[in-house]
């Protein structure tokens, strides 16, 4: 049974990877016995020090995924340091928090850009791989709850996460002929930088934890089971479908 989450060999490409969840999802599949290579527009040392705890390799891709000009670059360097390629997780993403009517399309552009834009770009490039390789391949997006949800002053970052959770049935209906699995994670309210305005607001931060029924913040270790299982030949008849880690905030 081990067998069916076992990593090693293979090659995982985490954006996002310098810190929170992406981090936190490098750890994960290195502990399964994945190489990894972090993209992220900061250093990735902390990510590189705990990786490389679990004794596979970490190669750092420095890339701002605001366009998509540094998709070929990234799938090169990968390359050129593994020679091969079978997971990508896309997890970089921004947030802009403002009320809709006031919204700018400047703020619109730049979180469509990072979440929505190079995610479908970068994942061509890969599949292309993938096919070019012939041994099918694994696309896991982060999604989130406002990929089921409206939330409140986040419209760029609501459309963008519904837009995954479309995405990713659309590019699996696509590419499960070639044995390519595009399945996503929508993380619950989760510890990171990106809940850091929410959870310093004490009155948010209460209602958020009284909806929960786990009761806590989620952390990116909570993320581990997840990426592991999609990443993992335990997933390959899994086909287009997005996995709530959510402590339950969806079945309340």
């Amino acid at each position: 049974m081990n067998d069916l989450f076992d990593l090693k060999g293979k090659v995982a490409v985490v954006t996002g990877a310098n810190t929170g969840l992406g981090q936190g999802m490098c750890k994960a599949l290195a502990s399964a016995g994945a190489d990894i290579a972090g993209v992220a527009r900061r250093d990735c040392s902390e990510t590189k020090a705990l990786v490389e705890k679990e004794g596979v390799k970490f190669l750092e891709v420095i890339a701002d995924l605001s366009s998509t000009e540094p998709c070929e670059r990234i799938l090169k360097e990968v390359l050129d340091a593994y020679g091969h390629v079978d997971i990508l997780v896309n997890n970089a993403g921004i947030i802009k928090r403002e009320d809709a009517i006031d919204f700018s399309l400047e703020s619109w552009d730049s979180v469509i850009n990072v979440n929505l834009r190079t995610v479908f770009y970068l994942s061509q490039v890969f599949a292309r791989q993938f096919v070019k390789q012939g041994n099918g391949g694994k696309i896991i997006s982060t999604a989130s709850m406002l990929s089921y949800q409206g939330g409140i002053r986040v419209p760029a970052y609501t459309a963008s996460k519904s837009a995954i959770l479309g995405l990713t049935r659309a590019l699996a209906n696509e590419w499960a002929k070639y044995d390519i699995n595009v399945n996503g994670i929508a993380p619950g309210y989760m510890a990171t930088n990106n809940t850091a305005q929410l959870r310093d607001d004490e009155k948010r931060s209460e209602e958020i934890l009284g909806r929960i029924p786990a009761g806590r913040w989620g952390t990116p270790d909570d993320m581990a089971g997840a990426v592991i299982f999609l990443a993992s030949k335990a997933s390959d008849y899994v086909n287009g479908f997005t996995i709530a880690v959510d402590g339950g905030w969806l079945a309340r």
